[in-house]
């Protein structure tokens, strides 16, 4: 499914979090969302997935405007999330967490079918997590609740992933396995990513965010320079090549003292 976002701008009580934004995915890619801690990553999936509404500019799902046209129901079932906020507090089985991404399928009147329970058992099993299903969602690992949250958000069959953070706290061959399901699902994915090379080794394009502007669009291969990554992250970085995948690899050293700019960076969002 396509994704555009034109023009977008998101405020947070008056503060500028992100401005004129223009993001473009085509049916079946992985984009990727990096940038500096605040510089509105979140806050700008946050307007795909209807959790906040831009101050102004359009998001379009599918040809559709998905604050203007689509009702929220009918925008739930075009995109599926994997949020930064889990729902820990709840104790919730697997089984139901996953359930609940069947919601925007039914009437407010209906209970849970047997086709619900065909996708979710389905959804569990694409990710590997079927032999918990009846383990209490709180009892999890870090890996785990992200692989039941995949698993939602797989149940709820949205065209479009949305992923804010999704390898946050979690060893590096969870990452791995959590990135090579999301490849393997062909799905068009929006995800903003703390981790350059994850980025740089599952995107087919990434958009660099810095205070709360959109500074550079591409390939990673072509958008992370060393001047760039010096500029928007402050760091010094080489660019190779990965000696397993071929795909950029990323090698990184702080600046001098005397050497770094100015923060750049907008609000904590």
């Amino acid at each position: 499914m396509e994704v555009r976002l034109e023009a977008v701008t998101l405020d947070i009580d008056g503060v500028r979090i992100v401005s004129r934004a223009t993001l473009h995915a085509a049916p079946g890619e992985i984009i990727g969302v990096v940038g500096p801690n605040g510089s509105g990553k979140s806050t700008l999936l946050q307007a795909v997935y209807r959790s906040m509404r831009p101050t102004s500019g359009a998001v379009l799902v599918g040809g559709q405007d998905v604050w203007r046209t689509l009702t929220p129901q009918a925008a739930a079932r075009r995109t599926s999330v994997v949020a930064q906020e889990n729902p820990a507090a709840f104790d919730f089985t697997v089984a139901e967490v996953v359930a609940a991404g069947r919601t925007p399928h039914r009437t407010p009147w209906s209970g849970e079918s047997t086709a619900d329970r065909v996708m979710v058992a389905d959804a569990l099993d694409r990710v590997g997590m079927a032999h918990l299903a009846g383990r209490r969602y709180s009892s999890l690992s870090g890996g785990e609740k992200q692989r039941v949250l995949l698993a939602r958000a797989l149940a709820q069959q949205g065209q479009l992933l949305v992923l804010d953070e999704p390898t946050n706290h979690l060893d590096i061959g969870t990452q791995l396995d959590l990135m090579e399901l999301v490849r393997d699902l062909k799905v068009t994915t929006l995800a903003a990513l703390h981790d350059l090379n994850l980025a740089a080794a599952y995107c087919d394009r990434v958009h660099v965010l810095c205070g709360g502007h959109l500074v550079t669009s591409g390939t990673p291969h072509k958008v992370f320079t060393p001047e760039l990554l010096d500029e928007v992250f402050q760091v010094h970085a080489a660019l190779g090549t990965h000696p397993l995948t071929g795909r950029p690899q990323l090698s990184f050293a702080p600046l001098p003292a005397s050497t770094t700019h100015p923060s750049r960076n907008g609000a904590d969002q």
